[in-house]
C-alpha cells in the first residue's frame, strides 16, 4: 500500500516514438476490461471522456494492433473491450510491475530506513 508511510514504485516504459506505457494507462485498460466502456473507465479514474478517448487513441497507435475495440451507439448500444493484444499488453505490464516491486524490496526497505526521522521535540 503506497502512501505517506509506504513507498510506491511506478513503472513507466518508454516505447518507440517516445510514447510510454505507465500505471495510468494500464489502469484505464483494466477499467475498460472491467466495465466494457471507455467512458465508465474514465469516470472511475476521475478523467473526462475526451481525455479517456485520447489515451485510448494513443494506446491503439502504440502497438501493431489496437488494444481497444469500440463500437459507437447511443445509450446502451455502444461499448468497448480489450482486444487480444490489449489483454496481452495489460497482463505483461502488470507482471512487469510485480517483478519490479519484488526485485527491489530490499533496496526499498533500506531507503525507508534512511528516511526515518525521529521526533524532534
Amino acid at each position: 500500500m503506497a502512501g505517506k508511510d509506504h513507498p510506491e514504485l511506478k513503472l513507466r516504459l518508454t516505447l518507440r516514438g517516445g510514447e510510454w506505457l505507465g500505471p495510468g494507462k494500464a489502469d484505464l485498460l483494466e477499467g475498460i476490461a472491467e466495465t466494457g466502456s471507455i467512458s465508465a473507465a474514465g469516470k472511475r479514474m476521475k478523467m473526462s471522456y475526451k481525455r479517456a478517448w485520447g489515451l485510448v487513441e494513443v494506446l491503439n497507435g502504440m502497438f501493431r494492433e489496437p488494444l481497444v475495440a469500440s463500437s459507437r451507439g447511443g445509450a446502451g448500444h455502444g461499448g468497448a473491450e480489450l482486444t487480444e493484444t490489449g489483454h496481452a499488453v495489460l497482463r505483461l505490464y502488470r507482471r512487469m510491475q510485480a517483478n519490479a516491486v519484488s526485485a527491489t524490496e530490499a533496496e526499498i526497505a533500506q531507503l525507508m530506513q534512511l528516511t526515518d526521522i525521529p521526533d524532534r521535540k
